[in-house]
């Protein structure tokens, strides 16, 4: 299902670009895909949410590992850029590299994790943690690779929070809520959650659909495509293999799997619209990886 969703997604956004009457209708498309997109979150979240208890919720020591390695790795790669030649094709691949690196999870990582045989609450409480970091630290460290922002730190926190916490803090609220004054829906809604790896399906669409037309609208030369798929790989591989190091499965899914929407959001809004284009490629390689491992599970003898 996810390459399909990957190719949907690619050949809508192409089929707008190639066809110039469905230009009119950009604005009402693009309404449509980042809303559903953030409509999708908010149901896979409350679907996980509504299936752990708020005690679940908790640190785990791998989490602090994880944690450091986002936050060294992002600082670090800021620093470098900050030193480099602006507009450089090393500083835009570099920049690149600090995006997919701090990107919080993706709200699926809890789908594919537990479809996979690993830990839901480890997961869901990760992502709790690395959105409040994000939300303060993304603030602090951008300004410094992009000093031109006009926001002040508040106006970012207050940005990033107003994208982030509706799609996060209200599911975990309303599942509670339900968890604890009405248990016969709460029942019915565990057991629907089991479909919930098809509406992130839904979501993919959307999110490959984002992805193609920043990547169609970047003008990028092949060269530089290259360069940022290559960046996008590495980052992409790099995370999903320390996460299964410091924390076995589920620490791997929770590391390797980015909300590559916000990425792309944060590429566009707060450095350059080049950077937009990683989170597209990184949507890809993630999924690509996901389906490959869904489907080693499903195969006769594995474990």
């Amino acid at each position: 299902m996810l390459p399909i969703a990957i190719v949907l997604g690619v050949t809508l956004a192409s089929l707008y670009h190639a066809i110039p009457a469905l230009h009119r209708f950009g604005h009402i498309g693009h309404i449509i895909v980042a809303d559903g997109q953030r409509w999708v979150i908010a149901v896979l979240l409350l679907c996980q949410f509504v299936k752990i208890s708020p005690h679940d919720v908790r640190p785990r020591r791998w989490h602090l590992y994880i944690l450091a390695f986002q936050i060294t790795s992002f600082v670090g790669l800021a620093l470098l850029a900050r030193v480099l030649e602006p507009g450089s094709g090393v500083r835009i691949l570099t920049e690149c590299a600090m995006l997919c690196l701090i990107c919080p999870t993706a709200s699926a990582a809890g789908v594919i994790t537990e479809k996979l045989g690993g830990q839901l609450a480890g997961t869901v409480t990760y992502l709790v943690i690395i959105n409040l970091v994000g939300t303060l630290l993304i603030p602090t460290i951008i300004p410094m690779v992009q000093p031109s922002a006009e926001l002040g730190f508040w106006a970012y926190v207050l940005r990033i929070a107003g994208k982030v916490f509706p799609v996060l803090i209200v599911p975990a609220l309303l599942a509670w809520l339900i968890r604890y004054t009405w248990k016969r829906l709460q029942r019915v809604m565990m057991r629907l959650a089991s479909y919930s790896f098809y509406v992130w399906g839904i979501g993919l669409t959307f999110a490959m659909i984002l992805s193609t037309h920043s990547l169609i609208r970047s003008g990028l030369g092949a060269g530089m495509i290259g360069g940022i798929v290559a960046v996008s790989i590495l980052c992409c591989l790099v995370q999903f293999v320390f996460g299964r190091r410091v924390g076995g499965l589920t620490a791997g899914q929770t590391l390797g799997q980015k909300n590559t929407g916000f990425l792309i959001w944060l590429g566009y809004t707060y450095l350059t619209p080049v950077t937009a284009v990683a989170g597209g490629l990184y949507a890809v390689w993630q999924n690509l990886f996901n389906a490959w491992e869904l489907y080693q599970a499903r195969k006769p003898g594995s474990a």
